[in-house]
């Protein structure tokens, strides 16, 4: 059903040749492919690079048996061990190596679940393989790297405009097929906003699209939509979304701050708002002196989820 509705999932490519990668990354799956052996692997890049669409694309070219596993949805130790055992413990249909595409697996916990995933891939070496994928190769525990080759999805300015040339085109022939009519430029600037990250692209693409039209309003309304998707998330204590929202939202942490201080009022209550200029005043001091950026800017929502009374 998702693959007749979502975009990400209805053109999805099925072949490492129609992947979109710089051509070093496509060779390297493709001999995987070509040689008919894929070995456990860490694919490491930022959200929405394609590395889930690679690992899907190899084994439907070889016909695998496989599941995907969400770490940061099901990395309990008891879901993952059933989910994994359910599938690794019987015999593919196709006589050949099943595999296990675990998502997001820097979200397991790396005291627990690691370790027993770990446990897991040498259980079930002689029929299952295992494809992980993360957005920060750190936070994989050593065990499972040495079990494991990895692959960075790492862009270099070189291959990185004509990657996005690449999605360009196959954006505009998503949107013909699609009858939507778009403004090339503004798609173009959509694209440059996100990039790498091509399924956010395509999500947002589709979602604006129900207006009838792609034009320069989706630029204003990407702005308001993820704001609103992150106080949400505060609200909710959600540290997990809160914590995928930075590592997947290219942002400008000074304008970020100045939409919080403008807009506080709407969304929490007196007290809540004082609670904020307070810590404002405290981490955009800081943000001009910190070595990692991120940290300092999840330090930040952490305190405001924590401190701040929502409405």
């Amino acid at each position: 059903m998702l693959e007749q509705f979502l975009w990400v999932e209805k053109y999805r490519p099925k072949t490492v040749a129609d992947t979109i990668l710089p051509a070093e990354l496509k060779n390297t799956f493709q001999t995987f492919v070509n040689n008919k052996n894929i070995p456990n692997l860490i694919l490491s890049g930022s959200a929405g690079v394609g590395k889930t669409t690679i690992a899907r694309a190899m084994l439907e070219e070889l016909e695998c048996d496989y599941v995907v596993i969400n770490g940061s949805m099901n990395g309990n130790i008891d879901t993952l061990r059933n989910d994994i055992l359910n599938f690794a413990s019987s015999v593919s249909f196709s006589g050949g190596r099943k595999y296990v595409i675990l998502d997001e697996a820097d979200y397991l916990n790396a005291n627990s679940t690691q370790p027993a995933l770990r446990n897991f891939m040498e259980e079930f070496s002689k029929n299952c393989g295992f494809i992980l994928t993360c957005n920060f190769k750190n936070r994989i525990i050593e065990p499972l790297h040495s079990r494991c080759s990895v692959v960075d999805f790492q862009i270099s300015k070189k291959d990185m405009a004509k990657l996005a040339v690449q999605f360009l085109k196959r954006v505009e022939g998503i949107l013909s097929a699609e009858s939507v009519e778009y403004d090339r430029a503004v798609v173009a600037e959509v694209i440059q906003k996100h990039f790498p990250d091509w399924r956010r692209v395509l999500n947002e693409l589709q979602r604006y699209s129900a207006t009838g039209k792609i034009d320069s309003g989706i630029l204003v309304n990407l702005e308001e939509e993820s704001f609103k998707q992150l106080v949400i998330l505060l609200k909710e204590k959600n540290f997990t979304g809160m914590r995928k929202w930075v590592d997947s939202t290219a942002v400008d942490q000074t304008t970020l701050y100045r939409k919080f201080y403008d807009t506080a009022s709407t969304f929490m209550n007196p007290q809540g708002v004082a609670q904020l200029v307070l810590l404002l005043g405290k981490y955009q001091y800081q943000s001009a002196f910190v070595a990692d950026p991120a940290i300092n800017l999840t330090a930040f929502l952490t305190e405001v989820m924590m401190k701040c009374e929502f409405e």
